[in-house]
C-alpha cells in the first residue's frame, strides 16, 4: 500500500523564501503571506492524502466500466469529485466573474501539484475542465463565456479537448471532422476523434467539449482548421440542459495507466456547436488550451516522481539487506536497511534532487504565466513560451525514469502490483506522448522557439543566467560547487544554440537530430539555476537564523549533489549534437 506525504514546507520554501511572493509587484501576490499560503496548502494536502490518495490504487484496479454509450467511473470517485467541486477547489485560479476564487495561477499550480501526486487520472477530470476554461474566458464571446463558464467553473460541467483522430494526431491539418454551417449560426460536426481524455463520464451533469474540425470550402491544411464548443447537452438561452447531442463515446480505450480516468473514442453525428473565436483560427485558440495543458503535463511528471520517490525513501529505510562495508548499522537485527549502501543513496539522490528543481522550475514557470496574464509582460510571455516545450518534455522524461528508479529500490517488490510502484510508473508514461509527443516538443523547441523574435527570448534566458553568476560571485555557499558548473552548462547551451543557428539552413539534419539533446540540455541547465537560486535563498535563511536549520542545509547539499552529478549531462548532448546527422540517417529504412 502507497502512501503520499504533501510536501507543503518545500513548496513553502519555494513560494517565500526563494520566490518572496508576497512582496512581488505582480497583482494578486501581496495578500499571499506565509499564513495565507499555509492555510491553503494545508487543507490541499489532507484532501490530496486523506481523499484522493486512498482512491489511485481503487481507480487503477477497477477503471472506468462501459456499457450502452454509459461510462461510470471507478468506486469513489463521484463523492470524491463532488466533495472537490463544493470546496471551491476546481475554481481556485478562475476569474471570480465566474464564480472563481481569482487566486494566481502559481496557487493552482501548487495545490494541482498535490492532488496529482495523489491521484493523476482523478485530477485530470477538473484539470482538462480547467484548460477548457480557459480556452473559452481567452476567445469565447460574451454569451459563451455567460453561457458556459460559471458550471465550468464549479464543475458542474466539464470539459475536454478533441484534437486527435484515428489517421492523425500532431500532423491536425489531415483532420477530416466537419463542420457544416447552419442557418441560425451553430454548426453541424460530423468525425470521430480518439483518445479523449474524460470524454465520457458520470461525475457531471454536462460536458463541454472543445472541437478541432474544418469548415467546408476553408483553406487546405492546417490554415482551414476552427474550433468549437460542442457540448453533451444542448443548453437553451437560461442555462438550462436540453435535449442530448450527436456527441457520444464509442468505447473506452484500453491503456497502460491512468486507468481512472474516461480515454474515450468519440463519435459526432451532426452533433450541434458553436464557433469559438474565428473561422479558420482554431489553432490559436485551441493553443491557448494546449499551452496551459502542457504545463499542467510537465507537473504530472514531477509529481508523480515525488509520489514514488516518498514511497522509495521509506522502502528504503524499513528494508533490511546486506550489510553496510564501513560497519554494521544495525547490530541488534539480521542486516542493515537498504539505505546504507551507496548505490541506494545515489539513487534516492537523483530522485530528490531531480524532484526539488523541477518543482522550483514548474513555479518559476508558473509565476512568469502570472507576470504575463496580469501585468501584459511581453518578456515574461517570452521567456515561458520558450521554457514550455523544456518544461513538458524534459520534466516528464525525467519524472517517468525517476518513478522506475523508485520502483528499482525495491528490487522484486517493485514490480508487483500490491507494492504501488508499478502503477506510478505506469501512469507517469503517458505523460512523455500526450499533449505533444516529446519527439514533438524538441522539435518545437529548436525550430521554432529557439529563433522567436529573433532569439530574443533565449538571450534573454542566457542573460539572466549570466547575471546570477555575476551578481552573487562572492557569495560562500555558491562558490562552493554551484557557480562554476552553472556557467560551463551555460555555456555549452550556447554552443548548442549556435550550432543549430549555423546548420538551420544548409544542413537541416543537423539541427533536427540534435532536437532532443538539446532539449534536455536546455532541462538541466534550468534545473542548474533553479538549484543555485534555491542555495542562496537556504544560505540567506540560514544566515538570518531563519526556520528549521536541518532543512535548509539539507536543500544545500541536494543542490551540490545536482551540480556535480547531473549538469555534466550538458557536456555530453553538446557532444552529441555536434556530431551531426550523418550517423542518425547514415541508415536505409530498409536496414532498419
Amino acid at each position: 500500500m502507497s502512501i503520499y506525504n504533501a510536501p507543503t514546507k518545500d513548496i513553502q520554501f519555494l513560494l517565500h523564501d526563494l520566490m518572496n511572493i508576497s512582496a512581488s509587484d505582480i497583482p494578486g501576490y501581496a495578500e499571499l503571506d506565509r499564513d495565507f499560503t499555509s492555510a491553503i496548502l494545508e487543507e490541499a494536502g489532507k484532501v490530496a492524502s486523506e481523499v484522493l490518495a486512498p482512491l489511485n490504487a481503487v481507480g487503477d484496479q477497477e477503471g472506468c466500466s462501459f456499457e450502452n454509450g454509459v461510462v461510470r467511473t471507478p468506486t469513489g470517485f463521484k463523492e470524491a469529485f463532488d466533495q472537490i467541486r463544493e470546496a471551491g477547489w476546481t475554481g481556485l485560479d478562475c476569474d471570480p466573474e465566474y464564480g472563481g476564487q481569482g487566486l494566481p495561477y502559481l496557487m493552482g499550480s501548487s495545490v494541482g501539484e498535490m492532488f496529482v501526486s495523489a491521484n493523476m487520472a482523478f485530477n485530470m477530470y477538473q484539470g482538462l475542465t480547467h484548460g477548457a476554461y480557459s480556452a473559452i474566458h481567452a476567445h469565447g464571446s460574451d454569451d459563451q463565456k455567460a453561457m458556459f463558464l460559471p458550471k465550468m467553473v464549479s464543475c458542474d460541467w466539464t470539459g475536454t479537448m478533441n484534437l486527435t483522430e484515428p489517421h492523425c494526431g500532431t500532423d491536425l491539418g489531415l483532420m477530416r471532422t466537419k463542420a457544416v454551417p447552419q442557418d441560425d449560426g451553430s454548426f453541424k460536426i460530423s468525425g470521430q476523434k480518439i483518445f479523449i481524455s474524460a470524454g465520457e463520464h458520470d461525475l457531471a451533469d454536462n460536458i463541454i467539449h472543445l472541437l478541432l474540425a474544418k469548415i467546408p470550402g476553408g483553406p487546405d491544411g492546417i490554415k482551414g482548421v476552427s474550433l468549437f464548443i460542442v457540448p453533451k447537452f444542448n443548453v437553451d438561452e437560461d442555462g438550462n440542459l436540453g435535449a442530448r447531442n450527436g456527441a457520444f463515446a464509442g468505447k473506452i480505450e484500453e491503456k497502460m495507466g491512468i486507468h481512472g480516468n474516461s480515454t474515450c473514442v468519440m463519435n459526432y453525428d451532426e452533433a450541434t456547436g458553436y464557433l469559438l473565436g474565428e473561422e479558420h483560427k482554431g489553432m490559436r485558440a485551441m493553443f491557448t488550451m494546449m499551452n496551459e495543458a502542457r504545463l499542467g503535463v510537465a507537473l504530472q511528471g514531477f509529481a508523480q516522481a515525488e509520489v514514488a520517490y516518498q514511497n522509495a525513501v521509506v522502502y528504503a529505510n524499513d528494508r533490511l539487506q546486506g550489510r553496510d562495508v564501513t560497519g554494521t548499522k544495525n547490530p541488534e537485527g539480521p542486516a542493515d536497511p537498504l539505505i546504507v549502501h551507496p548505490d541506494i543513496r545515489r539513487n534516492l539522490m537523483d530522485q530528490k534532487s531531480f524532484v526539488e528543481g523541477a518543482r522550483a522550475f514548474a513555479y518559476w514557470a508558473a509565476n512568469l504565466i502570472d507576470r504575463s496574464n496580469r501585468m501584459d509582460d511581453k518578456e515574461a510571455h517570452g521567456l515561458v513560451s520558450l521554457v514550455t516545450p523544456v518544461l513538458k518534455g524534459f520534466l516528464t522524461d525525467k519524472g517517468f525514469e525517476n518513478t522506475i528508479a523508485a520502483q528499482q529500490i525495491y528490487g522484486g517488490h517493485g514490480y508487483i502490483e500490491e507494492s504501488g510502484m508499478s502503477q506510478f510508473a505506469r501512469d507517469a508514461r503517458i505523460a512523455m506522448i500526450y499533449e505533444g509527443a516529446n519527439g514533438v516538443q524538441a522539435l518545437d523547441l529548436v525550430g521554432r522557439k529557439l529563433g522567436q523574435d529573433g532569439g530574443k527570448h533565449v538571450m534573454a534566458f542566457f542573460a539572466l543566467v549570466k547575471d546570477f553568476i555575476k551578481e552573487n560571485e562572492k557569495d560562500e555557499i555558491l562558490q562552493n560547487g554551484f557557480l562554476e558548473p552553472l556557467k560551463n552548462a551555460s555555456k555549452d547551451l550556447q554552443t548548442a544554440s549556435m550550432y543549430f543557428l549555423e546548420n538551420a539552413a544548409k544542413k537541416p539534419n543537423n539541427a533536427l537530430a540534435g532536437s532532443y539533446d538539446f532539449m534536455h540540455a536546455f532541462g538541466h541547465v534550468c534545473l542548474g539555476l533553479m538549484w543555485a537560486q534555491m542555495a542562496q535563498a537556504a544560505g540567506k535563511a540560514l544566515a538570518n537564523g531563519n526556520g528549521d536549520k536541518s532543512f535548509y542545509e539539507t536543500k544545500i547539499t541536494t543542490g551540490r549533489y545536482y551540480m556535480a552529478r547531473q549538469l555534466p549531462a550538458v557536456a555530453m548532448h553538446l557532444a552529441r549534437i555536434q556530431s551531426g546527422a550523418d550517423t542518425v540517417m547514415a541508415l536505409d529504412a530498409a536496414n532498419f
